[in-house]
């Protein structure tokens, strides 16, 4: 541990997100030794007037207009500084080219500028700079700011998705190699990313073990989604979005267990649920996004949690933050075999081959469900806790101080 080391941690995840994020779950962890400042992934002028009226621009709306950064205080963590930039350009819309390039430098001294005022108003001297899948600004930050080391974290495959392979897979690719080191959040996203940046490294999704162990410590209040629910629960969370969620799978589900009720719960960032019919389905709730802190009450009533995750390119480079929670919480869980990485759950999760197998694998997890299953899943969740990932992580940036010291 680095305590004498600031984090400047810029993130493509604001942190009053409506679900939970890497960035902050490692802040979580690194603010316990750590000063951590934390800057959210700026709003463009089409975002700010597009959500004119949502509670977190409402927030920031007298700064965003006055084109002022702002500092935030995280309610959970009052010992990191959190940052809103200044309003940027919307410009994913351009196609590559000289015109971009000319926007994606304004928008980037931006957030360079931002920066700069964050380590002059904290007198910050000893830092490591980090980048959370953001590689639309700062992707590495210059040398001549100072940092000790500047690093990239990749938690998707950016190929994969259409907004994001526009622009951002290039501008990733750059990042990485720009950066001292990088981390990939899977196996697969290693193999793919190795070739940019010789120091990548697998630092793997984890849990943090005390808001999940609540599911299991005492009763928990039943939320309010739930109340006159009937029967078995079986249970999603996560973001509802439109790359990853095989709906055609969720239908099945409803539709093979009518005696069960379906509860997904996140933030609804899709309509693709609504072309299988499974907003107008009786055993289907859709709670919308819940605050990390939230979950284990749902977690609780939930007799078997699942991650029906389509089998794609996307998909096969994700290791899913839900599996550690969901363990941590006890819960006999399904998946599809969607990646190398859920693969190797395969002693304490039922993974389905196929979505016949998917539907019989909830009735035999429910069935099958015991103290030594519970105990055994609690015990894998305690080797992915998100304190056993940062010592990982300083042991890595530990190899590449020593270097950068000894190259100084």
């Amino acid at each position: 541990m680095h305590s004498d080391l600031d984090i400047i941690y810029f993130t493509l995840f604001p942190w009053d997100n409506a679900y939970s994020s890497v960035s902050l779950s490692f802040t979580r962890e690194f603010a316990k030794h750590n000063r951590v400042f934390y800057i959210n992934h700026p709003y463009s002028i089409k975002d700010f007037v597009k959500g004119w009226t949502h509670p977190m621009v409402k927030a920031r709306r007298q700064d965003l207009l006055l084109n002022r950064m702002r500092y935030e205080t995280i309610p959970d963590l009052p010992d990191v500084i959190a940052v809103q930039p200044p309003l940027t350009l919307p410009i994913n819309w351009m196609n590559p080219g000289k015109r971009y390039d000319r926007w994606f430098e304004y928008n980037n001294r931006i957030i360079l500028n931002t920066i700069r005022q964050v380590i002059k108003d904290y007198n910050i001297k000893n830092f490591v700079y980090l980048n959370c899948f953001n590689p639309y600004y700062v992707g590495a930050l210059p040398k001549e700011l100072g940092a000790k080391l500047s690093m990239y974290q990749c938690i998707d495959d950016m190929t994969e998705e259409a907004y994001t392979a526009k622009h951002g897979a290039r501008l990733e690719e750059e990042a990485m190699r720009n950066s001292d080191l990088a981390f990939v959040t899977s196996r697969n996203l290693y193999r793919l990313k190795k070739h940019l940046n010789p120091n990548t490294y697998v630092l793997h999704n984890a849990v943090d073990i005390t808001i999940f162990e609540k599911a299991l410590k005492k009763p928990l209040p039943r939320p309010r989604e739930l109340e006159g629910v009937k029967g078995k629960i079986i249970g999603f969370t996560g973001n509802i979005n439109e790359y990853r969620l095989d709906y055609p799978l969720f239908k099945q589900i409803a539709e093979q267990h009518p005696d069960k009720t379906l509860v997904m719960v996140g933030p609804l960032n899709s309509d693709t649920y609504k072309e299988y019919g499974l907003d107008k389905m009786p055993n289907v709730i859709f709670t919308g996004g819940k605050n990390i802190r939230e979950l284990p009450a749902f977690l609780q009533h939930f007799d078997v949690a699942i991650i029906p995750f389509v089998n794609n390119k996307l998909t096969a480079s994700i290791y899913p933050l839900k599996i550690n929670e969901y363990l941590a919480a006890g819960k006999p869980v399904v998946a599809t075999n969607f990646s190398e990485d859920i693969c190797s759950f395969a002693d304490v999760v039922y993974i389905a081959e196929n979505h016949e197998d998917f539907v019989r694998n909830i009735d035999r997890a429910i069935a099958e469900n015991s103290e030594a299953m519970i105990e055994q899943r609690v015990l894998t969740s305690k080797q992915n806790t998100w304190t056993e990932r940062v010592k990982e992580f300083w042991e890595i940036v530990d190899k590449h101080l020593v270097g950068a010291e000894k190259v100084a």
